[in-house]
């Protein structure tokens, strides 16, 4: 079963993040902002950071630049409903995936589907 560490500072956001990916098959590790999600990384295998950008004590892209130390081959993709924030994350990071907010649940799974090529696994609409 693919791996996601979520972090995102939005409980309610976090909480609808969390049941569509589980709901769609996949294992999901919450944490409410990239400082708590180092220690999982350090412990745990996951196979993709999901982050939002903008949070408190460590952005998004910092901990995705950390947790690609750590893990060369982990998968990141970001969120966010900042445009700026959305350029400097595609310097910063080349390989990682943007999704802008909002979005579709469904647009979600998707993207991720995609990243590990599992076609349209969720059953999403």
């Amino acid at each position: 079963m693919i791996r996601i560490l979520l972090a995102e500072d939005d409980q309610v956001m976090r909480d609808y993040l969390t049941r569509a990916l589980e709901k769609a098959g996949y294992a999901v590790s919450a944490v409410d902002r990239g400082t708590a999600a180092i220690p999982l990384l350090e412990t745990d295998h996951f196979d993709l950071l999901l982050t939002d950008i903008v949070m408190p004590e460590m952005d998004g892209i910092e901990l995705a630049q950390k947790a690609a130390e750590m893990d060369p081959k982990l998968r990141v993709m970001f969120i966010t409903g900042f445009a700026a924030v959305t350029l400097k994350a595609g310097k910063s990071m080349p390989q990682a995936r943007v999704l802008s907010k909002p979005f579709h649940l469904r647009d979600l799974v998707l993207e991720v589907d995609r990243m590990f090529e599992l076609g349209s696994a969720s059953g999403l609409t």
